[in-house]
């Protein structure tokens, strides 16, 4: 491999690795990211890779992802002349920013891991997930500095990045705060819900692993370590998403879902979180509570920004208001400012209208084709027994359920906007390309 291609590698493992890493961002020019500064060096580094070695192929998927940029585009554009104020303009290019730097490391990434081997593709995924596992360890690491008094992101955060920044505190219980470990996410809730990748993707893998394999050990831990995250962060949206990500596995896995390869962990968990809980009871209680009422000033912010969906399309049903541009909306109505939607789906609306939620809903339903077609490829590969298909079911449904799962988490946030979730498609819309190359190679 060339240098700029042993460059091009490192900055999109890189970019795997850290693409949950909200928190490290900069102020300068804006707010600078960890993930825009990678994002935009592995695009960088791609297409100057492609240019040194004279290789001008474009890859289907890659191509079409690249078709889909041009009619998003086209509907940002169109609805860049519902802007009015300088204000939403300023949105607008920034929203237009991180708009090109997500659909360049989609299309590059797709097109850079159909260029691998199934091998790579396996590194990739197990570099995202020791990322957001490395994220997850530093969520119960704050937690513990916390319970101590202290603030783990002032600690280590701050002198890296200059800015403030600490664990989310829910309220308090008897004068206790309760706290919940937001990581390296700018949100408990994004962590949770960002905590559905490795949860469902990996948990079909486990499943169908060999019982001897040197694996198997390692990641039953794994998701029981994230599982037990996932519930710290006392996220409904992430619960919510877990939930239809495991009525989707149910579907081909009902049976293994309920054997002893999933009840033994899992009562290992439950043993974790009674001896947690035994302690405090009364704290947990009134927390626990609190987090299934429905009534709550919280329950109400979030079905409540449904409310501006008819609103919004009575003035600009087409084009909606403007990329990126809800929270303009939104100070103009009730004064308050820097607030989101708290809904992926309202702010899909809202600034895209009609028009661009249908694009959205078409770019989703591909996203799904393309697992479907990695399911295909994976039933053909085991009709003739090749042994590739026993990983490539597995983790083809897996991100089937995540897919589901992080699209109903996303009905009350947004983590479809965040850098993630397009790495997440990369993986996707790379899996049948990758192993489908993989079986005609060894076909020969």
């Amino acid at each position: 491999m060339t240098s700029v291609g042993r460059r091009t590698e490192i900055l999109f493992l890189a970019c795997a690795f850290s693409i949950t890493w909200e928190k490290i961002h900069w102020s300068f020019g804006g707010n600078v990211a960890l993930e825009d500064i990678l994002a935009g060096l592995f695009v960088v580094s791609f297409a100057l890779d492609r240019l040194a070695s004279g290789d001008r192929r474009l890859q289907r998927t890659a191509a079409i992802v690249l078709l889909f940029l041009a009619v998003f585009l086209l509907v940002y554009l169109l609805g860049f002349y519902n802007l009015d104020t300088k204000q939403s303009l300023d949105q607008f290019v920034k929203g237009l920013v991180k708009f090109f730097l997500h659909f360049g490391l989609l299309a590059c990434g797709v097109a850079y891991l159909a260029r691998r081997s199934v091998g790579f593709y396996w590194k990739t995924l197990t570099v995202f997930t020791l990322g957001l596992a490395a994220n997850a360890a530093y969520g119960v690491l704050q937690l513990l500095v916390a319970r101590a008094g202290h603030n783990l992101d002032h600690i280590v955060l701050g002198p890296l990045t200059g800015g403030a920044s600490s664990i989310n505190i829910y309220g308090a219980v008897n004068g206790a705060s309760v706290y919940r470990p937001n990581a390296l996410t700018g949100d408990p809730n994004h962590l949770g819900i960002m905590l559905l990748v490795p949860l469902l993707a990996l948990t079909p893998l486990y499943l169908r692993l060999e019982r001897d394999h040197r694996l198997r050990l390692p990641l039953v831990l794994l998701l029981a370590f994230l599982l037990l995250v996932e519930l710290a962060t006392l996220s409904r949206s992430g619960l919510l998403g877990l939930a239809v990500g495991l009525l989707v596995l149910a579907l081909p896995y009902y049976r293994l879902l309920v054997s002893r390869a999933v009840l033994v962990p899992l009562g290992g968990v439950a043993l974790v979180l009674a001896a947690v809980v035994a302690r405090r009871a009364h704290f947990f209680e009134t927390v626990v509570r609190s987090r299934v009422q429905t009534g709550g000033r919280s329950t109400s912010a979030h079905f409540g920004v449904y409310d501006f969906v008819p609103q919004v399309l009575h003035s600009h049903p087409l084009f909606g208001l403007g990329l990126n541009n809800f929270s303009v909306y939104y100070e103009f109505v009730t004064g308050k400012t820097n607030w989101g939607p708290h809904s992926f789906y309202v702010a899909l609306i809202v600034e895209t209208g009609l028009v661009g939620t249908l694009v959205f809903a078409l770019f989703l339903r591909y996203l799904f084709v393309r697992l479907r077609a990695a399911r295909r490829l994976g039933r053909a590969l085991a009709a003739a027994r090749d042994p590739m298909a026993a990983r490539l079911r597995p983790l083809s449904w897996g991100l089937t359920a995540t897919l589901a799962g992080t699209m109903a988490a996303n009905a009350f946030y947004l983590t479809m906007q965040f850098y993630y979730f397009y790495f997440v498609a990369v993986l996707v819309l790379a899996l049948p390309v990758v192993f489908g190359t993989a079986a005609k190679a060894r076909a020969r």
